[in-house]
C-alpha cells in the first residue's frame, strides 16, 4: 500500500488488566522472540549503565528477529522531562534518549517492534508518543461484567466447588476489580477452605475473599497517598 507500518504501540490502563499478558500473547501469535524490560530496573538497578543496556537489548532484538521488545513501567523511564539536576535524573535522561535513538534507528520494514506499557499515560513525555515512535495507543480498561465472568470462570475451573455459586452476586461485588484482583479472590477463597481443612470451596469463601481483597486494595491506596 506504500505506507510504513508502525514501529511500536503503547498499552495503557489501570494495573492488573492484562497488559503484559497481551504483549506475550502477541509474541506467541506472531512466533516472535519476546524480550521483556522493566523501566524501573533500567533506571534504578543498573544506574550508570541504563543507556548501554538499552543499546544491548535492541542489538539482541535485531539478532533474534522477528522480536518484540516489551517495556513495562515505561513511565519510570519516559516521564515528562523537567529541569535535570541530580546525577540520577541525568542518567534517566541519557537512558531515555538512548531509547528514542533506538526506536528512530529502525528501518520501516524491520522485524523488531516495541510495545510500551504504563499505568500513567498522563505523565509520559510526548516525545515517545510522537508519530514514528509509540504512536499507536491502546487503552486496556478494567473488564466489563462479561469479561469479569469469563476471567472468574477461568480461575475457578480447576477448583472444587461445593454447592451452587450466585454468579450475579459475586460479580456485582467485584464491580471495580481488575483481572489480577479476580484471580486473587479465587486464590484467597481456596486458602479460606484450606484453613478450615476443607477440600471444597463455598460461596461464603468467595464472599470473604472479595472482602479481603477489597480491604487490601484500600490499604494499598492509603499507603500510596500517605506513606
Amino acid at each position: 500500500m506504500g505506507i510504513e507500518p508502525p514501529k511500536g504501540i503503547l498499552l495503557h490502563g489501570p494495573p492488573g488488566t492484562g497488559k503484559t499478558m497481551l504483549g506475550k500473547a502477541v509474541a506467541e501469535a506472531t512466533d516472535s522472540t519476546f524480550i521483556e524490560v522493566v523501566g524501573s530496573e533500567l533506571v534504578q538497578k543498573f544506574i550508570g549503565e541504563g543507556a548501554k543496556l538499552v543499546k544491548e537489548i535492541f542489538e539482541l532484538a535485531r539478532e533474534k528477529a522477528p522480536s518484540i521488545v516489551f517495556i513495562d513501567e515505561l513511565d519510570a523511564l519516559a516521564a515528562t522531562r523537567m529541569d535535570v539536576g541530580t546525577s540520577g535524573e541525568r542518567e534517566v535522561q541519557r537512558t531515555f534518549m538512548q531509547l528514542l535513538a533506538e526506536i528512530d534507528g529502525f528501518s520501516a520494514l524491520g522485524n523488531v517492534k516495541v510495545i510500551g506499557c504504563t499505568n500513567r499515560k498522563d505523565i509520559l513525555d510526548p516525545a515517545v508518543l510522537r508519530p514514528g515512535r509509540l504512536d499507536r495507543l491502546i487503552h486496556v480498561p478494567l473488564p466489563d461484567k462479561e469479561g469479569k465472568e469469563d476471567i472468574f470462570n477461568i480461575h475457578i475451573k480447576p477448583m472444587t466447588i461445593e454447592g451452587e455459586l450466585n454468579f450475579d452476586l459475586l460479580i456485582a461485588k467485584m464491580n471495580d476489580f481488575s483481572g489480577a484482583e479476580i484471580k486473587s479472590v479465587c486464590t484467597e477463597a481456596g486458602y479460606f477452605a484450606i484453613r478450615e481443612e476443607r477440600n471444597k470451596v463455598t460461596q461464603e469463601d468467595f464472599l470473604k475473599a472479595i472482602e479481603k481483597v477489597s480491604q487490601e486494595e484500600k490499604d494499598f491506596s492509603y499507603k500510596e497517598m500517605f506513606g
